[in-house]
């Protein structure tokens, strides 16, 4: 194979471009089968098979670092409930109600929203561009929300959908700021493998609550494989895309696949889904892209480091 498909420019724009769709395929997959599977089920089918995926290739991390992991149990809780519960399940219980593509462009804005929240809570310094890039990613939030009509904020006739989708993104913000304050890192595999451990074990009680009062997953060969789709495509490959990608063009360029994944996401929905693209979304991309891109534009390591963080599948990160 020639060196320009290994290593070149055409193979780290086309990662890129496979990382960022591969980040959309949450809220696509999520949305096709909301009203099939539950939520709290999906979320913790789709982390307990990720965690399978990964343990051969995680357990010798788990077993070095285990010391660590058992010291900080109750982290990796905290970790678990804003991670893989309120930014996975709530978010499936958005995707019940609201778009695909409203879904992603929400999401997208969480790399401004990491640097707002952190300039409250952390005290970390932020520039002029950056306000402005957060207050335009959180105008396009606000016409996604109204569906282009402000005039819904008066009435209270915003999507619960969107409002629960929200909360999944400022959960994953709040979860990103938590990572960011645990001291000398874990081996990207291993911490993957830890942090959806801990979702599993904060998911599972509620699980067995869903599964008796409210419905069972409905397990059959499409259900199945809709869960394998979620952990394998928009979590597992998608953390090896993001970190191949970062080794290949850097962190800063890379992070901006987040942003890409809103556009992927649209086209899938319309294709896939039956869903039209619809003016307010249009304006809400013209918010939400530049806002994102002007508060996390390099030339801040912390700016930096943060996107880098926002990123990655784990998530959801969507």
């Amino acid at each position: 194979m020639p060196p320009l498909f290994r290593s070149g420019p055409f193979a780290a724009y086309s990662l890129y471009l496979i990382g960022s769709a591969l980040l959309a395929s949450n809220p696509v997959v999520g949305r096709a089968v909301a009203h099939v599977v539950p939520p709290i089920g999906l979320a913790f089918w789709r982390w307990l098979i990720a965690f399978l995926i990964v343990l051969p290739f995680a357990l010798r991390g788990l077993l070095v670092h285990r010391h660590r992991l058992l010291r900080e149990w109750r982290r990796y809780l905290l970790l678990g409930v804003l991670g893989q519960g309120i930014s996975g399940a709530i978010v499936y219980y958005g995707l019940e109600r609201t778009s695909a593509t409203n879904a992603s462009l929400i999401y997208a804005t969480s790399p401004a929203m990491i640097l707002g929240i952190a300039a409250v809570w952390l005290g970390d310094a932020i520039r002029p561009r950056q306000v402005l890039g957060i207050l335009l990613a959180m105008a396009g939030v606000l016409v996604i929300l109204t569906r282009g009509d402000l005039e819904a904020l008066r009435h209270l006739t915003v999507s619960v959908g969107d409002l629960l989708v929200l909360t999944g993104a400022v959960s994953w913000s709040v979860y990103t700021i938590l990572l960011r304050q645990s001291g000398a890192p874990l081996p990207v595999v291993t911490a993957f493998a830890a942090n959806a451990f801990a979702g599993v074990l904060v998911l599972a009680p509620f699980y067995a609550w869903e599964s008796v009062a409210v419905r069972p997953v409905p397990f059959s060969v499409v259900t199945f494989l809709s869960i394998v789709a979620v952990a394998l495509f928009a979590s597992v490959l998608a953390l090896l895309a993001y970190q191949k990608t970062i080794a290949m063009m850097g962190a800063a360029r890379a992070s901006t696949a987040l942003y890409v994944s809103p556009l992927w996401a649209a086209l899938a929905s319309m294709l896939l889904l039956d869903e039209p693209l619809q003016g307010f979304h249009l304006v809400g991309v013209l918010f939400v892209l530049p806002g994102v891109t002007l508060a996390t534009l390099p030339g801040r390591r912390a700016a930096t480091v943060t996107a880098e963080e926002a990123a990655p599948a784990p998530s959801k990160a969507l």
